[in-house]
This record gives C-alpha cells, structure tokens and sequence, in this order.
C-alpha cells in the first residue's frame, strides 16, 4: 500500500507553471497597481498634517465633493431604475433589432471617454441635435423657483444642459448604464417566468408579484449594478470634462480638480 500509494501520480493542477504564473501577476499587479497607488501615498506623506487638511477642506474642494458625490449618485439611482427597465425588455421580450439595441448598451465600454464627452457635448449644445431642450429645462428651474421658493434651484441645477451641472449628470448616466444592464441581465434570465405565473394562480396581481416576487429576487443584483455605476461616475474623467464647463465652486469635478492640483 505504502509502494502504491508513492507511486501515485501527484494530482494536475488546473493553470500550469503555477509558481511562474503567479509571480508574473504580482509584477504585472505591483508595475500598473500598486506603484502608481504608493507613489500617490508617498507624494501625500510629503505634505504635513496642516496643508493636508487645509488641501481637502478649502470650499473649491468641498464644493467639488458635493457636486461629484451628489451627481454620481443621482445618476446611479436613475441608471438603477432605467438599466432594470432595459434589462427586463432585453430579457423577456423579442423585437425586430434587439441584437442592435442590446449591442448599443455596450456603447459606452467600447467609447474612448473623450470621445463620449465630445459626442455628448455636440449634441446637447445650445446649437447641437437637441439644443432646443435648453430653453425647456430652464423654464423647468425658473417654475421651481416660484413652486418652492427658498431653495437656489438655478445655483443647484443649472439653467443649461452643456456646459453645467446637468451636463455631468447626463455624462456620468450615459457611462454607467451598462454596469447595471449587464448585472441585471444574467439573473433575469434565471428567473423563471413559471414564478410569475405561479403569483398570478394564487390571486397575486402584476403590482404585488412584481413586488414580492421579482424584485426580492433582482434586489442584491440591483444593489451591485448600483454600487458599479456609482464607483465608476465618481473617478469619471474624460467623458465629464467636456461637458461640464468647469466653472470652480459650481461645475467642477474631483477627478478633474485633483489633475488641476497635481500640475
């Protein structure tokens, strides 16, 4: 038994060379991860605590926080709600040119940023495709002004689409629709549409079965969908730039502010 069991052939591991393999993925990692993250710390330490301080509280950075957090996060919960919607209709439904229309999702991975911002920017200028929506959403603001008075609705929400705060809305929402699309769409395809049916036969109507029956399902995957375009509008960079205008304490963002401290 002992002869038998020596002689055994140690069992084949799934990736060859592993020893080889990994060291290459932590040199690989350490070159464009980790060297960049430390010098990023390294360069930080440099400073005292004071000028630390006093670098990531001054109002310009502040102000910058508020408008990339509160933007990131708006277009986050619309993407939630909308990428459920396009998800739901990519999954349950057949329609002439729903390879197109689930390929265009992808759209925003396949563009360079710059070029989204600058495609985003030509068409919601005041002279581009849908400029004429310009004047709609500034008679918007000024009724919110007279509906609820006391709150600076043009200082919070812009009165143009380019070139202002809802500029970066539309730019960090273009950019974050497909991570909620591609996470919701693999568990509704799980989901069997014999659970629906099953709601309905036990006196369930479409409201409550959508309710207590798909959405607890779909709930931790539109949670992750949410997070993912959540993190990538905060370090959005390129497609923002454009579009924003850039104006300091009222359109500016944190990616592009920590570019104009590191020059």
């Amino acid at each position: 038994m002992s002869v038998a069991a020596s002689a055994a052939p140690s069992p084949r591991r799934v990736l060859p060379g592993f020893g080889l393999s990994l060291g290459f993925t932590l040199v690989y990692l350490s070159l464009l991860v980790l060297l960049p993250l430390s010098a990023a710390f390294i360069k930080t330490l440099g400073l005292s605590w004071a000028d630390f301080w006093a670098t990531v509280t001054s109002p310009r950075v502040l102000a910058s926080y508020r408008l990339t957090f509160g933007a990131s996060f708006a277009a986050a919960t619309v993407n939630a709600v909308f990428g459920l919607v396009v998800a739901w209709v990519l999954v349950r439904y057949p329609f002439p040119g729903k390879k197109i229309v689930d390929a265009l999702v992808d759209l925003p991975f396949a563009l360079p940023t710059a070029v989204a911002g600058i495609a985003l920017t030509a068409i919601y200028s005041g002279n581009g495709w849908l400029g004429g929506l310009e004047p709609i959403w500034a008679g918007f603001v000024g009724r919110l002004d007279a509906w609820i008075p006391g709150v600076a609705w043009k200082e919070l929400l812009g009165v143009k689409l380019a070139f202002d705060r809802p500029g970066i809305f539309i730019a960090l929402t273009f950019i974050g629709l497909p991570f909620v699309v591609r996470t919701l769409q693999p568990v509704l395809e799980e989901l069997e549409p014999e659970l629906e049916e099953a709601s309905a036969t036990l006196g369930a109507n479409r409201w409550q079965t959508i309710t207590r029956v798909i959405l607890p399902e779909l709930f931790p995957s539109i949670i992750t969908g949410f997070t993912l375009a959540f993190a990538r509008a905060l370090g959005e960079y390129g497609s923002v730039v454009f579009i924003a205008g850039n104006q300091p304490m009222h359109s500016e963002i944190t990616p592009l502010l920590i570019i104009t401290k590191l020059e």
